[in-house]
């Protein structure tokens, strides 16, 4: 029986340990393979400290030993803490301090920068190197490397537990400053890995392209759907758009999901027939797809079946269209996955009409637990489902998303927007805040607003608008460089506005609405 993330592996080990299940680069590990690596490592996590419940972070780029450590985690019954290998080290630092990391497994270059970064990480015990190079000594923190770590280990402690203990800590930005942890259930993992490879359709037979990163929750959901079923994995760490047609072509892959942006780049991409001919499907998610965009897809794999998905961190996923409604609602999210129901309602939690607008509300067993150590956000999201709940029962929470949507006659819903200020960018959610964050930081601005101006290749692009500190020396590529310094790239303003003042609401905060519409104009 299922009840823990690494039982994917262990079962798919015992009824075809020789079947291939990752890749990376030039080497490919079975079932087998995997879940005896995913083992000794859940045994060194023990060895070095991780009890139940404990974090494990995970900043390194997709690789097999970032999935050993993920499962090896859950194995070890810990939480495993997956950060995105573009963010900085003063990023990456705010998520090991604020999930209280116990064990950090990451490079010896990544180390280096950490390093001085993390004096305030008391429960931080071990560090775990992965790949050549010698990491700074910390005080009261042990270094050891990845290779050691398997040769010593013996095998892992079972570790009692249900299906509804934590599993994951998932960073997602909010609108009102730094990312927050999105904390993931093992029930929430397995029916997500159930409910997506369903619809989905995946086979053993299935080569599943991970191109997302891991830290994003569909990026995750490549593995946890593909070790459901027994596909097999191939990990890519995306630079250029030509190596995705290449690494189709050389693994014959059959399914591929991105992130609009990425799906633009590739339409501008040379496919050899091997890789279009391969492909079943390829999936949608992380924003609109242009309507010029699928077509162009649908012209290049004219085999494979295109699904256009929605998804929220705090529900894993959420949404998606069936293929065959494509050509009649190219527009639609689709419906709920299988094992969810989502509603849209009015503010007082009545459902609303066909074609009025009103809030998306997620239900069932893929509502996240809440946010680690956050709860009034908690709180302010993960809200009693809406309709009336017999008194002898406590209330179901459900997910509130913020995102108003409506849904026509037949049930098929249509995203509207947001209703908070988030930006969404080349797929990423981004905090206004944090961005504006960067600029007051600089020293070359006395006010700044972060927004986000509508974009066919990164669905929005971020436009900062400024009121220089010193108006006469001010250099916008100067605040740009800055930038590029602090942040990933996706962050980075892509246009910097200045102006002498920023427009106030009467209460005194900036017009936030009025820049908009004046920047749209």
């Amino acid at each position: 029986m299922r009840t823990h993330l690494h039982h994917l592996l262990s079962e798919q080990a015992r009824k075809r340990g020789d079947a291939p299940a990752l890749s990376y680069q030039d080497t490919t590990v079975d079932y087998g393979q995997l879940w005896s690596a995913t083992a000794a490592v859940a045994g060194g996590l023990q060895q070095l400290g991780v009890r139940r419940g404990d974090r494990v972070a995970i900043y390194l780029e997709k690789r097999i030993e970032a999935v050993t450590v993920i499962f090896g985690s859950s194995a070890a019954g810990g939480l495993f803490v997956p950060v995105n290998p573009v963010l900085k080290p003063e990023q990456a630092s705010h998520v090991l301090l604020d999930c209280e990391v116990r064990v950090l497994v990451t490079t010896a270059q990544r180390w280096a920068l950490l390093a001085d970064l993390l004096g305030d990480a008391k429960q931080l015990v071990a560090v775990v190197l992965v790949g050549a190079g010698e990491g700074p000594e910390v005080e009261g923190v042990e270094l050891c490397r990845y290779d050691d770590l398997l040769a010593a280990a013996g095998p892992p402690v079972p570790v009692p537990g249900v299906d509804l203990d934590p599993a994951a800590i998932l960073y997602t930005s909010g609108s009102t400053g730094r990312p927050k942890g999105v904390v993931l259930s093992h029930r929430n993992l397995l029916v997500g890995a159930d409910s997506v490879s369903s619809y989905l359709e995946n086979t053993p037979d299935d080569v599943v392209l991970a191109a997302l990163p891991i830290s994003f929750d569909a990026g995750l959901s490549q593995l946890t759907t593909s070790f459901h079923v027994g596909a097999h994995v191939v990990l890519m760490n995306y630079l250029f758009p030509a190596e995705v047609p290449r690494l189709c072509a050389r693994h014959g892959v059959t399914a591929l999901t991105c992130v609009p942006p990425l799906w633009i780049q590739l339409t501008e991409a040379d496919w050899p027939d091997e890789a279009r001919h391969s492909l079943r499907y390829f999936a949608n998610t992380g924003g609109r797809m242009p309507q010029a965009t699928l077509s162009r897809l649908r012209e290049i794999f004219p085999q494979a079946a295109p699904y256009l998905m929605y998804g929220l961190t705090e529900a894993f996923r959420s949404t998606y269209l069936d293929p065959v409604e494509v050509d009649r609602r190219p527009d639609s999210i689709g419906k709920a996955i299988p094992d969810a129901e989502v509603l849209v309602v009015r503010p007082d939690g009545s459902a609303c009409d066909p074609g009025e607008e009103g809030e998306l509300v997620h239900r069932g067993p893929l509502v996240a637990m809440g946010y680690w150590n956050a709860p009034e956000q908690t709180a302010a999201r993960f809200r009693p489902a809406p309709g009336a709940q017999p008194a002898w029962r406590q209330p179901e929470l459900a997910v509130w998303s913020g995102d108003t949507v409506r849904a026509d006659e037949e049930g098929f819903l249509y995203f509207v927007g947001r209703r908070d200020d988030m930006l969404k960018t080349s797929g990423y959610r981004v905090s206004p805040t944090e961005i504006e964050e960067v600029a007051y930081e600089s020293g070359l601005v006395r006010d700044a607003v972060a927004v986000g101006v509508a974009d066919d290749r990164l669905g929005q692009r971020i436009v900062l608008v400024v009121a220089p500190s010193d108006p006469e020396m001010f250099e916008p590529m100067a605040l740009q460089a800055a930038y590029r310094r602090a942040v990933p790239t996706f962050m980075v303003p892509a246009e910097v506005v200045v102006r002498r003042e920023l427009p106030r609401s009467p209460n005194g905060k900036f017009d936030r609405a009025l820049i908009r519409s004046e920047l749209d104009r």
